[in-house]
Protein backbone atom coordinates (compact mmCIF):
# COMPACT_ATOMS: atom_id res chain seq x y z
CA UNK A 1 0.00 0.00 0.00
CA UNK A 2 2.52 1.90 0.35
CA UNK A 3 4.47 1.79 -2.63
CA UNK A 4 1.16 2.74 -4.26
CA UNK A 5 0.36 6.16 -1.95
CA UNK A 6 3.43 7.67 -3.50
CA UNK A 7 1.29 8.54 -6.58
CA UNK A 8 -1.28 10.91 -5.41
CA UNK A 9 -3.44 10.45 -8.76
CA UNK A 10 -4.54 7.18 -7.15
CA UNK A 11 -6.43 8.66 -4.69
CA UNK A 12 -7.78 11.68 -5.69
CA UNK A 13 -8.94 13.75 -2.72
CA UNK A 14 -12.73 13.86 -4.10
CA UNK A 15 -14.11 14.79 -0.30
CA UNK A 16 -12.22 18.07 -0.45
CA UNK A 17 -13.65 19.33 -3.82
CA UNK A 18 -16.69 21.65 -4.48
CA UNK A 19 -19.40 19.25 -6.01
CA UNK A 20 -20.17 20.72 -9.44
CA UNK A 21 -20.84 23.44 -11.59
CA UNK A 22 -23.53 23.76 -14.23
CA UNK A 23 -23.03 26.25 -17.31
CA UNK A 24 -25.39 27.19 -20.31
CA UNK A 25 -24.79 30.06 -23.13
CA UNK A 26 -21.64 30.73 -22.04
CA UNK A 27 -18.16 30.47 -23.26
CA UNK A 28 -15.53 29.25 -21.01
CA UNK A 29 -11.66 29.61 -21.90
CA UNK A 30 -8.26 29.41 -19.98
CA UNK A 31 -7.25 31.94 -17.20
CA UNK A 32 -3.85 31.51 -15.87
CA UNK A 33 -3.74 28.34 -14.05
CA UNK A 34 -7.67 27.96 -13.66
CA UNK A 35 -10.39 28.92 -16.11
CA UNK A 36 -13.17 31.49 -16.52
CA UNK A 37 -16.59 31.61 -17.25
CA UNK A 38 -17.99 34.72 -19.84
CA UNK A 39 -21.50 35.37 -20.01
CA UNK A 40 -24.11 38.11 -20.34
CA UNK A 41 -23.51 39.31 -16.70
CA UNK A 42 -19.41 39.60 -17.17
CA UNK A 43 -16.48 37.45 -16.52
CA UNK A 44 -16.19 34.85 -13.51
CA UNK A 45 -12.69 33.08 -12.63
CA UNK A 46 -12.91 29.08 -11.55
CA UNK A 47 -10.71 27.92 -9.42
CA UNK A 48 -11.00 24.55 -10.99
CA UNK A 49 -8.68 22.60 -8.71
CA UNK A 50 -11.09 22.44 -6.01
CA UNK A 51 -14.09 21.64 -8.75
CA UNK A 52 -15.22 17.86 -8.78
CA UNK A 53 -16.98 18.08 -11.98
CA UNK A 54 -18.04 20.82 -14.74
CA UNK A 55 -21.21 20.81 -16.25
CA UNK A 56 -21.56 22.05 -19.80
CA UNK A 57 -24.82 22.85 -20.68
CA UNK A 58 -26.64 23.98 -24.32
CA UNK A 59 -24.71 27.16 -25.97
CA UNK A 60 -21.32 26.67 -24.25
CA UNK A 61 -18.40 27.34 -26.06
CA UNK A 62 -15.25 26.13 -24.19
CA UNK A 63 -11.53 26.46 -25.71
CA UNK A 64 -9.01 23.54 -25.93
CA UNK A 65 -6.86 25.45 -23.35
CA UNK A 66 -9.83 25.52 -20.36
CA UNK A 67 -10.34 21.44 -21.06
CA UNK A 68 -6.63 20.80 -20.87
CA UNK A 69 -6.55 22.85 -17.81
CA UNK A 70 -9.48 21.31 -16.21
CA UNK A 71 -8.19 17.71 -17.04
CA UNK A 72 -4.93 18.76 -15.43
CA UNK A 73 -6.76 19.48 -11.98
CA UNK A 74 -8.51 16.00 -12.17
CA UNK A 75 -12.08 18.00 -12.61
CA UNK A 76 -14.59 16.07 -14.53
CA UNK A 77 -16.16 17.62 -17.58
CA UNK A 78 -20.57 16.12 -18.37
CA UNK A 79 -21.79 17.59 -21.86
CA UNK A 80 -25.24 18.27 -20.35
CA UNK A 81 -28.93 18.84 -22.11
CA UNK A 82 -30.74 21.24 -21.07
CA UNK A 83 -31.03 22.56 -17.73
CA UNK A 84 -28.91 19.22 -17.27
CA UNK A 85 -31.67 16.43 -17.67
CA UNK A 86 -29.54 14.42 -20.25
CA UNK A 87 -26.57 13.54 -20.61
CA UNK A 88 -24.21 13.28 -23.14
CA UNK A 89 -20.46 12.54 -22.64
CA UNK A 90 -17.89 13.18 -20.60
CA UNK A 91 -14.22 13.78 -20.07
CA UNK A 92 -11.42 11.78 -18.70
CA UNK A 93 -11.45 11.28 -14.79
CA UNK A 94 -8.73 12.04 -12.54
CA UNK A 95 -7.30 8.63 -11.18
CA UNK A 96 -4.01 7.27 -13.39
CA UNK A 97 -4.47 3.46 -11.81
CA UNK A 98 -6.70 0.92 -12.98
CA UNK A 99 -6.58 -0.60 -9.91
CA UNK A 100 -9.88 -0.08 -9.12
CA UNK A 101 -11.30 -0.53 -12.10
CA UNK A 102 -10.04 -4.11 -12.34
CA UNK A 103 -11.75 -5.16 -8.78
CA UNK A 104 -15.15 -3.91 -10.44
CA UNK A 105 -14.78 -5.57 -12.84
CA UNK A 106 -13.51 -8.98 -11.51
CA UNK A 107 -16.75 -8.43 -8.73
CA UNK A 108 -19.10 -8.02 -11.79
CA UNK A 109 -17.98 -11.17 -13.85
CA UNK A 110 -18.53 -13.43 -11.42
CA UNK A 111 -21.78 -14.38 -10.66
CA UNK A 112 -21.75 -15.29 -7.18
CA UNK A 113 -19.47 -12.15 -6.17
CA UNK A 114 -21.82 -9.88 -7.94
CA UNK A 115 -25.09 -11.06 -6.10
CA UNK A 116 -23.06 -10.59 -3.18
CA UNK A 117 -22.68 -6.70 -4.37
CA UNK A 118 -26.14 -6.23 -5.38
CA UNK A 119 -27.34 -7.40 -1.87
CA UNK A 120 -24.74 -5.26 0.17
CA UNK A 121 -26.17 -2.47 -2.21
CA UNK A 122 -28.94 -3.30 -1.25
CA UNK A 123 -28.82 -3.53 2.38
CA UNK A 124 -27.16 -0.25 2.23
CA UNK A 125 -30.65 1.68 1.95
CA UNK A 126 -32.22 -0.20 4.58
CA UNK A 127 -31.70 0.69 8.32
CA UNK A 128 -32.43 -2.60 9.36
CA UNK A 129 -30.50 -5.78 8.66
CA UNK A 130 -31.92 -8.05 6.05
CA UNK A 131 -32.23 -11.70 6.96
CA UNK A 132 -29.65 -13.40 4.60
CA UNK A 133 -32.46 -15.76 3.35
CA UNK A 134 -34.59 -13.37 1.71
CA UNK A 135 -34.26 -14.04 -2.27
CA UNK A 136 -33.19 -10.66 -4.70
CA UNK A 137 -36.79 -10.83 -5.79
CA UNK A 138 -37.99 -10.64 -1.96
CA UNK A 139 -35.29 -8.10 -1.42
CA UNK A 140 -36.54 -5.69 -4.65
CA UNK A 141 -39.79 -5.98 -3.24
CA UNK A 142 -38.83 -4.22 0.14
CA UNK A 143 -36.84 -1.53 -2.01
CA UNK A 144 -39.80 -0.85 -3.94
CA UNK A 145 -41.90 -0.51 -0.45
CA UNK A 146 -38.90 1.48 1.16
CA UNK A 147 -38.87 4.06 -1.67
CA UNK A 148 -42.76 4.46 -2.40
CA UNK A 149 -43.37 5.12 1.19
CA UNK A 150 -40.34 7.68 0.73
CA UNK A 151 -42.43 10.20 -2.03
CA UNK A 152 -45.69 8.93 0.54
CA UNK A 153 -44.18 10.94 3.62
CA UNK A 154 -42.64 13.68 1.41
CA UNK A 155 -46.25 14.45 0.03
CA UNK A 156 -47.72 14.53 3.64
CA UNK A 157 -44.73 16.66 5.06
CA UNK A 158 -45.12 19.20 2.18
CA UNK A 159 -48.57 19.16 0.90
CA UNK A 160 -47.26 18.53 -2.43
CA UNK A 161 -49.97 15.92 -3.97
CA UNK A 162 -47.67 12.71 -5.37
CA UNK A 163 -49.97 10.59 -8.22
CA UNK A 164 -46.44 8.66 -9.30
CA UNK A 165 -43.32 8.64 -11.11
CA UNK A 166 -44.12 9.65 -14.73
CA UNK A 167 -41.53 10.98 -17.11
CA UNK A 168 -42.23 12.61 -20.47
CA UNK A 169 -39.15 11.53 -22.34
CA UNK A 170 -40.43 13.89 -25.28
CA UNK A 171 -42.06 16.46 -23.91
CA UNK A 172 -40.15 18.22 -20.28
CA UNK A 173 -43.33 20.35 -19.95
CA UNK A 174 -45.81 18.13 -20.03
CA UNK A 175 -44.72 15.99 -16.70
CA UNK A 176 -46.04 17.59 -13.55
CA UNK A 177 -43.76 19.71 -11.45
CA UNK A 178 -43.16 17.48 -8.99
CA UNK A 179 -41.77 14.95 -11.31
CA UNK A 180 -39.99 17.67 -13.42
CA UNK A 181 -38.06 18.59 -9.83
CA UNK A 182 -37.08 15.04 -9.22
CA UNK A 183 -35.23 14.86 -12.78
CA UNK A 184 -33.78 17.74 -11.86
CA UNK A 185 -32.27 16.37 -8.10
CA UNK A 186 -31.35 13.04 -9.98
CA UNK A 187 -29.68 14.71 -12.78
CA UNK A 188 -27.40 16.70 -10.35
CA UNK A 189 -26.99 13.51 -8.33
CA UNK A 190 -26.13 11.72 -11.33
CA UNK A 191 -23.19 13.99 -12.04
CA UNK A 192 -22.17 14.01 -8.67
CA UNK A 193 -21.77 10.30 -8.52
CA UNK A 194 -19.91 10.27 -11.95
CA UNK A 195 -17.49 12.50 -10.84
CA UNK A 196 -16.51 10.58 -7.50
CA UNK A 197 -16.83 7.00 -9.56
CA UNK A 198 -14.33 7.94 -12.76
CA UNK A 199 -12.07 10.44 -10.32
CA UNK A 200 -11.26 6.71 -8.39
CA UNK A 201 -10.69 4.90 -11.09
CA UNK A 202 -14.16 2.98 -11.54
CA UNK A 203 -16.20 2.71 -14.65
CA UNK A 204 -20.19 4.16 -14.50
CA UNK A 205 -21.09 1.22 -16.83
CA UNK A 206 -20.27 -1.69 -14.76
CA UNK A 207 -24.04 -2.01 -12.95
CA UNK A 208 -24.08 -4.30 -10.34
CA UNK A 209 -27.98 -3.44 -9.74
CA UNK A 210 -28.46 -1.88 -12.91
CA UNK A 211 -27.20 -3.16 -16.14
CA UNK A 212 -26.95 -2.30 -20.12
CA UNK A 213 -26.50 1.29 -19.83
CA UNK A 214 -22.93 3.50 -20.08
CA UNK A 215 -24.23 4.54 -16.52
CA UNK A 216 -25.80 1.80 -14.68
CA UNK A 217 -23.02 2.31 -12.07
CA UNK A 218 -23.67 5.87 -11.30
CA UNK A 219 -27.14 4.69 -11.18
CA UNK A 220 -26.48 2.35 -8.74
CA UNK A 221 -24.40 4.36 -6.58
CA UNK A 222 -27.40 7.67 -6.58
CA UNK A 223 -29.81 5.35 -5.41
CA UNK A 224 -28.31 4.76 -2.16
CA UNK A 225 -28.47 8.46 -1.45
CA UNK A 226 -32.51 9.71 -3.63
CA UNK A 227 -34.71 9.02 -0.35
CA UNK A 228 -32.72 11.06 1.38
CA UNK A 229 -31.57 14.08 -1.32
CA UNK A 230 -33.23 14.01 -4.01
CA UNK A 231 -36.69 13.10 -3.04
CA UNK A 232 -36.86 15.66 -0.18
CA UNK A 233 -35.55 18.53 -1.81
CA UNK A 234 -37.73 18.03 -5.10
CA UNK A 235 -41.02 18.31 -2.72
CA UNK A 236 -39.74 20.72 -0.89
CA UNK A 237 -38.58 23.37 -3.88
CA UNK A 238 -42.35 22.45 -5.55
CA UNK A 239 -43.84 22.79 -2.38
CA UNK A 240 -42.41 26.43 -1.72
CA UNK A 241 -43.06 27.87 -5.68
CA UNK A 242 -42.70 26.66 -9.23
CA UNK A 243 -40.99 29.56 -10.79
CA UNK A 244 -37.83 28.81 -11.87
CA UNK A 245 -38.71 25.38 -10.71
CA UNK A 246 -34.97 23.76 -12.45
CA UNK A 247 -32.89 26.24 -10.86
CA UNK A 248 -34.05 26.20 -7.62
CA UNK A 249 -33.72 22.63 -7.52
CA UNK A 250 -30.30 23.02 -8.60
CA UNK A 251 -29.75 25.55 -5.79
CA UNK A 252 -30.69 23.07 -3.31
CA UNK A 253 -29.10 20.28 -4.23
CA UNK A 254 -25.75 22.65 -4.73
CA UNK A 255 -26.21 22.51 -0.77
CA UNK A 256 -27.31 19.52 0.24
CA UNK A 257 -24.23 17.88 -1.44
CA UNK A 258 -22.45 20.67 0.77
CA UNK A 259 -24.57 20.37 4.21
CA UNK A 260 -24.47 16.51 4.08
CA UNK A 261 -20.68 16.02 2.98
CA UNK A 262 -21.91 13.32 -0.10
CA UNK A 263 -18.77 13.63 -1.93
CA UNK A 264 -17.00 12.21 1.31
CA UNK A 265 -19.53 8.92 1.52
CA UNK A 266 -19.78 8.10 -2.33
CA UNK A 267 -16.19 6.35 -2.51
CA UNK A 268 -16.20 4.78 0.93
CA UNK A 269 -19.80 3.63 0.24
CA UNK A 270 -18.46 1.93 -3.24
CA UNK A 271 -15.60 0.09 -1.17
CA UNK A 272 -18.32 -0.82 1.33
CA UNK A 273 -20.11 -2.52 -1.43
CA UNK A 274 -17.25 -4.50 -3.09
CA UNK A 275 -15.82 -5.12 0.35
CA UNK A 276 -18.82 -7.45 0.27
CA UNK A 277 -17.35 -9.86 -2.23
CA UNK A 278 -13.70 -9.35 -0.90
CA UNK A 279 -15.47 -10.93 1.72
CA UNK A 280 -17.31 -13.84 -0.67
CA UNK A 281 -14.32 -14.45 -2.60
CA UNK A 282 -12.32 -14.97 0.84
CA UNK A 283 -10.71 -11.42 0.64
CA UNK A 284 -8.35 -12.95 -2.53
CA UNK A 285 -6.21 -10.03 -3.98
CA UNK A 286 -6.55 -9.51 -7.11
CA UNK A 287 -2.61 -8.94 -7.89
CA UNK A 288 -1.87 -12.21 -6.46
CA UNK A 289 -4.88 -13.86 -7.95
CA UNK A 290 -3.99 -16.65 -10.26
CA UNK A 291 -7.21 -17.47 -12.03
CA UNK A 292 -7.28 -20.81 -14.01
CA UNK A 293 -7.66 -20.97 -17.52
CA UNK A 294 -11.20 -20.40 -18.61
CA UNK A 295 -13.10 -22.58 -21.41
CA UNK A 296 -12.26 -22.35 -25.20
CA UNK A 297 -15.11 -21.90 -27.52
CA UNK A 298 -15.97 -23.94 -29.96
CA UNK A 299 -18.98 -23.56 -32.73
CA UNK A 300 -19.69 -27.46 -32.65
CA UNK A 301 -19.38 -29.00 -29.89
CA UNK A 302 -19.91 -25.57 -27.46
CA UNK A 303 -17.35 -25.35 -24.71
CA UNK A 304 -13.50 -26.96 -24.60
CA UNK A 305 -10.73 -27.20 -21.73
CA UNK A 306 -8.43 -24.51 -21.79
CA UNK A 307 -4.84 -24.75 -20.24
CA UNK A 308 -4.72 -27.88 -22.22
CA UNK A 309 -1.99 -27.69 -25.67
CA UNK A 310 -4.34 -29.34 -27.65
CA UNK A 311 -1.83 -29.93 -30.69
CA UNK A 312 -0.39 -32.67 -28.56
CA UNK A 313 -4.07 -34.05 -27.77
CA UNK A 314 -4.52 -34.41 -31.40
CA UNK A 315 -1.25 -35.78 -32.53
CA UNK A 316 -1.49 -38.50 -29.53
CA UNK A 317 -4.89 -39.26 -31.49
CA UNK A 318 -2.99 -40.02 -34.93
CA UNK A 319 -2.76 -36.39 -36.02
CA UNK A 320 -1.91 -32.73 -34.99
CA UNK A 321 -4.65 -29.74 -36.06
CA UNK A 322 -2.08 -27.35 -37.49
CA UNK A 323 -2.81 -24.76 -35.27
CA UNK A 324 -0.50 -22.77 -32.70
CA UNK A 325 -1.35 -25.40 -30.05
CA UNK A 326 -3.88 -23.18 -28.09
CA UNK A 327 -6.95 -23.40 -29.95
CA UNK A 328 -9.84 -26.20 -29.67
CA UNK A 329 -8.85 -27.53 -33.18
CA UNK A 330 -10.31 -31.18 -33.74
CA UNK A 331 -9.99 -32.71 -30.47
CA UNK A 332 -13.11 -33.63 -28.99
CA UNK A 333 -13.97 -31.59 -25.43
CA UNK A 334 -12.49 -33.01 -22.17
CA UNK A 335 -14.55 -34.96 -19.95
Amino acid sequence: MTARLRDLHLLPKVRDSWSYLYVEHARIDQEGKAIAIHDTTGTTPVPCSTLTTLMLGPGTTVTHAAIRTLADNGCLVVWAGEENVRFYAQGMGETRSAHNLLRQAWCWSRPDLRLAVVRELYQMRFDIQLDASLSLQQIRGLEGARVRTAYFTASQETGVPWTGRKIVRDNWQAADPVNRALSSANSCLYGVCHAAIVSAGYSPALGFVHTGKMLSFVYDIADLYKTEVSIPIAFRAVADGVDDLERQVRYRCRDAFHEQRLLQRIVPDIERALGAAAAAAERQDLDEFVATPGGLWDPEVGEVRGGVNWAAVAEQKGGADGGDGTGAGDAEPAR
